[in-house]
C-alpha cells in the first residue's frame, strides 16, 4: 500500500467512524430532530435504538486491528443503512439537503473498503 492510499484510508475511515458513531449516539438518545425525522420517513421510533447500537458497534469493528469477517459485516451495514437512508428520503419526498449526509457516508464506506489495508481484508495472508 502507497503512503498516499494509506493517508486517504485513514482520513476516510476516521471520518466515516466520527459520522456513524455521531449519528448512532443521536440515535440512541433520541434527540428530538432524529426522532421527528424517522417519523416523517414512517418508521417507528424503536429503529433509532436498534440503528444507533449497529452503528456504534460497527464502528468498533471498523477501528480494532484484525477480525477481517467482522469488518466485512460492518462495512456492509453501513452501506445497506445509508442506502436505505437514501431511499427512504428519496421515496418520502425529503428536501435535498437530507441527502448529502447519508451519500457522504456511502462515500467514505467505499473508500474506506477499498483502500484498506492487507491485514484488514479477507484475503490477508500471515
Amino acid at each position: 500500500m502507497t503512503k498516499r492510499n494509506k493517508i486517504i484510508y485513514w482520513i476516510a475511515t476516521v471520518w466515516l467512524s466520527l459520522g456513524m458513531l455521531s449519528t448512532g449516539i443521536v440515535q440512541l438518545i433520541r434527540m428530538q430532530e432524529e426522532v421527528d425525522m424517522i417519523a416523517h420517513l414512517g418508521y417507528p421510533a424503536y429503529i433509532l435504538t436498534i440503528l444507533g447500537i449497529w452503528k456504534i458497534l460497527g464502528v468498533i469493528a471498523v477501528l480494532i486491528p484484525k477480525f477481517p469477517i467482522l469488518k466485512e459485516w460492518a462495512y456492509a451495514g453501513f452501506f445497506f443503512v445509508m442506502s436505505g437512508a437514501v431511499f427512504s428520503h428519496a421515496a418520502n419526498g425529503s428536501d435535498a439537503k437530507e441527502f448529502f449526509g447519508p451519500v457522504l457516508l456511502i462515500v467514505l464506506t467505499a473508500v474506506s473498503w477499498y483502500l484498506r489495508p492487507a491485514g484488514r481484508t479477507l484475503n490477508y495472508q500471515k
